[in-house]
């Protein structure tokens, strides 16, 4: 006789899985049918629009989701992104790839750093990278003077934001291109396994012999150097670098990997999951703009989803709801009987 709480936790884990690609899909439906229900038409423009937002705020999204991954969250992702951006405006006006490189130096390092200390002193990376974020954040401050840079080489620029096959730029796709990097290495190589299996559970990653302290490092430094890259793209793409991007970039990004399937209790999520939240969210993007949604709208819909990933997070609430239901069904009928957390029914003496 087959255990229905085991079955109950399969069809979760199949919902988790296909979640991601099932919100993108009610998007991009939503899209199509948009001449049913207004005047207006997703056009080719429209979706050129959303991979530049994808190419914008994508590695954003990605470097956050791998820490996540490895049940840590690195909040100076932000920093990083802004510092990349004016790093590369600044040594890359002659020599863009000068620039980028200085950028994705600076990630480098800095990633390094701050994946050092979490492995080393095993403090939460949380307090450490909001430090780190403040910190990264006043030195933009400073490196700017509290002013936006312009960028004067605007061939650079035009470059990187024209179109390819209508929809693409080389922008969009160098993104696209670092996600397919990292879904393949963690999908077909032994480090995949490894750093999901650092954020399943830490001790006992260690114990089977998994080298955690390289593979957190690792990902920090990923995850800083994915985000200067990110910055470093779009200030080439707006021609300027601002000090202060605001909190709405990370909010994006966070969002974008809760849709993605990414767990916040770390040990599961994909790069591919991430790519699909991203678009999801930027699709969404470009149809609030075409309807003119209110914003306030807009903050309903973006509530919706995310509230049903976390319903869909919950690893106990079918347990939970059932049990609750037969507790209540038994009070009605007077019967002493319980239901223990296994889901079997117990006597009471």
């Amino acid at each position: 006789m087959s255990n229905p709480w085991r079955a109950a936790s399969h069809r979760q884990r199949i919902l988790r899985t296909f979640l991601p690609s099932a919100i993108l899909a009610v998007v991009i439906a939503g899209m199509l049918a948009l001449p049913l229900y207004s005047d207006a038409s997703m056009t080719v423009f429209g979706v050129y629009n959303s991979f530049q937002n994808l190419a914008t705020l994508g590695l954003l999204a990605l470097a956050v989701g791998l820490t996540i991954i490895i049940g840590e969250f690195d909040l100076s992702t932000l920093g990083m992104y802004a510092l990349g951006g004016i790093l590369a405006v600044k040594f890359g006006e002659t020599a863009p790839l000068l620039g980028v490189g200085v950028a994705v130096l600076a990630g480098i390092l800095f990633g390094f750093f701050q994946g050092a200390i979490v492995a080393k002193s095993g403090i939460s990376s949380v307090p450490l990278t909001l430090g780190g974020y403040i910190s990264l954040l006043g030195l933009c401050h400073i490196v700017t003077d509290e002013k936006t840079l312009p960028y004067g080489n605007y061939d650079v620029g035009t470059w990187l934001d024209a179109d390819i096959a209508t929809i693409f730029s080389p922008r969009s796709l160098v993104v696209i291109a670092v996600f397919g990097i990292v879904w393949a290495a963690m999908r077909w190589t032994r480090l995949g396994r490894d750093v999901r299996a650092l954020g399943g559970d830490r001790r006992a990653s260690r114990a089977a012999g998994v080298p955690t302290d390289r593979i957190l490092i690792g990902v920090f430094t990923c995850s800083s150097a994915f985000s200067a890259l990110g910055g470093a793209l779009f200030a080439y793409s707006t021609t300027a670098a601002k000090p202060d991007l605001g909190s709405a970039p990370f909010i994006f990004a966070v969002t974008a990997v809760l849709l993605g399937g990414t767990s916040l209790s770390g040990g599961r999520g994909s790069a591919a999951g991430i790519l699909m939240g991203v678009l999801a969210l930027s699709f969404l993007e470009t149809l609030f703009a075409i309807l003119a949604t209110p914003a306030y709208v807009i903050n309903l819909v973006r509530g919706g989803l995310l509230l049903l990933v976390v319903i869909v997070e919950a690893p106990d609430l079918r347990r939970r709801l059932t049990v609750m239901r037969a507790r209540i069904a038994n009070k009605g009928t007077g019967s002493g009987d319980h239901l223990d957390p296994a889901g079997s029914g117990t006597g009471t003496p």
